[in-house]
C-alpha cells in the first residue's frame, strides 16, 4: 500500500468476516451438516478448512474426505440452514458499516465481491440495515466461470465500476480472498481482528486489525481526505 504508483479508484470488499459477522453462524451449520454426513467436524475446524471458499467449491474436498458423491440436496439444504440462521442472529463486523458510509461520502467508489450467493447477500445486508447502501454494487462468486481463489471475481467486479485492476485495492480476511487478489494484480489490505495476520501477510496483503481504520488506509493510498 505505502509504495503505490497506480491511483486508486476502487475499494473492493469481501463480505463474510470483512463486513458481516455472519463465518460464525455458517461454520456451525456446516460442522451440524458435515457430522450428519459422517464427517465429524466442529465450527472451529469447519472455520480453518473452508474458510474463504465458496459452496461449490467445498463441495469436491467433502466427497474426497467421505469418499462418496455428496447427496444431491446437500448444498441446498446447507443454504437454507445458514439462511435462516443469517435471518435470526447475524451482525455486523464493527466498523464494517462505518467504513462503507465514510467512504461514499468522501466519493470513493467501492464494491462487494463475494463467495456467498447473491441470495445469502441479500439476507445479511437486510439484516444489517444497508440494502440501500449496497444495491448495485454487490458480486457474487455465482456471476464468473471461478470464485476466490481465482482472480475471476474480482477482475468482473473492477471491470464493472471500469476500474483497471492496479487501480484497486480489496479487503479480505481469508488466504484464499488475499491469493485471488494478488492474482487479480490488486493491492490487498487484510483483515485480522485475531490470528491471522501472519498468514494473511504470507499470502501478500497489508494486515490491520480494525475496520475503523478502513477509511484512514484508503485515503493514505487514494491521497484523499476522509
Amino acid at each position: 500500500m505505502a509504495g503505490r504508483v497506480a491511483p486508486l479508484r476502487l475499494v473492493i470488499f469481501d463480505c463474510d468476516g470483512v463486513i458481516v459477522d455472519s463465518e460464525g453462524i455458517a461454520n456451525h451449520v456446516v460442522a451440524e451438516g458435515l457430522t450428519r454426513l459422517g464427517w465429524a467436524m466442529t465450527p472451529e475446524e469447519a472455520n480453518h478448512i473452508f474458510l474463504g471458499m465458496s459452496l461449490d467449491d467445498m463441495i469436491p474436498v467433502i466427497a474426497a474426505r467421505l469418499g462418496r458423491v455428496v447427496p444431491e440436496d446437500f448444498e441446498a439444504t446447507l443454504v437454507s440452514g445458514i439462511l435462516v440462521e443469517l435471518e435470526r442472529s447475524v451482525g455486523a463486523i464493527a466498523g464494517a458499516r462505518e467504513a462503507l458510509r465514510n467512504l461514499t461520502a468522501a466519493g470513493m467508489p467501492w464494491r462487494v465481491a463475494s463467495n456467498s450467493s447473491h441470495a445469502e447477500m441479500t439476507v445479511k445486508f437486510r439484516a444489517l440495515g444497508i440494502s440501500e447502501l449496497v444495491a448495485g454494487l454487490t458480486h457474487s462468486f455465482t456471476d464468473v466461470a471461478r470464485g476466490k481463489p481465482a482472480p475471476d471475481l474480482f477482475l468482473a467486479t473492477a471491470a464493472a465500476a471500469g476500474v483497471h485492476p492496479s487501480d484497486c485495492v480489496v479487503i479480505e480476511d481469508s488466504v484464499v480472498g488475499v491469493r485471488a487478489a494478488m492474482a487479480a494484480g490488486m493491492d490487498c489490505l487484510g483483515y485480522a481482528p485475531h490470528d491471522t495476520a501472519s498468514a494473511l501477510r504470507a499470502a501478500g496483503a497489508v494486515p490491520f486489525g480494525s475496520m475503523f481504520d478502513v477509511p484512514r488506509y484508503v485515503a493514505l493510498a487514494a491521497r484523499i481526505t476522509v
